[in-house]
């Protein structure tokens, strides 16, 4: 399970294409997301997409240590600043986090925290809340996405986000459009930055076939 190699947005974190001509992708270039940067481990396909699935969809919990330590190469990406960072997972929807058990998210972010050496660090799984379940994003155009996901996350405690660096952590990250949002909220709420942490981020050019092997999976599997 390699990490990902070859030059990447320095934004979003996608993989440019060669010959390399600028340091940031068209997308962001266009429309600069919410969040500061975000960075991944490795490509959402082959071997890391089967251990990912093995934690969420086998319920193999183990799994999660693996997949931290992944999590924190990531995270040693990024630069802090000298306050301590708040860590923020993903929530899921109340609904499907019954059904699954658990959020995988928290259970990878809790794992990479202890392979990383950073003081202060606030674990906060209670901040950001999803307030509704949302449709499928497969086969959404990029508006509409947005659209889809605007109002699914909200900011449960302002005085726990306000003027903080918060780091937001998840499993995958296929078009940046949930974490975008939830950067949106938590910097409306008050965070001085927001960077993104991901195992996994699916390829510009895989996204296609992410999305038709997604629509044969069990709704349960939908993230």
């Amino acid at each position: 399970m390699p990490p990902l190699t070859g030059a990447t947005c320095e934004i979003c974190g996608e993989r440019l294409p060669g010959p390399r001509l600028a340091e940031t992708c068209s997308v962001c270039q266009e429309d600069r997301p919410a969040f500061s940067r975000a960075a991944a481990y490795g490509s959402y396909d082959g071997e890391l997409r089967e251990l990912i699935h093995l934690l969420k969809y086998e319920r193999i919990v183990p799994a999660a240590g693996v997949l931290g330590g992944m999590l924190a190469r990531a995270v040693g990406q990024f630069e802090f600043g000298p306050t301590p960072v708040l860590v923020i997972p993903v929530p899921l929807h109340r609904s499907k986090r019954r059904a699954r058990g658990f959020n995988q998210a928290e259970l990878i972010a809790r794992a990479a925290l202890k392979n990383l050496k950073l003081s202060g660090v606030e674990i906060a799984t209670g901040v950001l809340e999803r307030r509704r379940d949302t449709a499928s994003q497969i086969g959404l155009t990029r508006p509409q996405r947005a659209e889809n996901i605007r109002g699914a996350f909200r900011v449960a405690h302002l005085n726990r986000v306000a003027g903080r660096e918060v780091l937001l952590v998840d499993d995958v990250l296929t078009t940046g459009t949930t974490a975008n949002e939830c950067a949106r909220i938590l910097r409306k709420a008050g965070a001085a930055k927001v960077w993104v942490a991901t195992v996994a981020r699916t390829l510009k050019q895989n996204v296609a076939n992410f999305e038709i092997e997604s629509e044969f999976e069990p709704a349960v599997h939908a993230s």
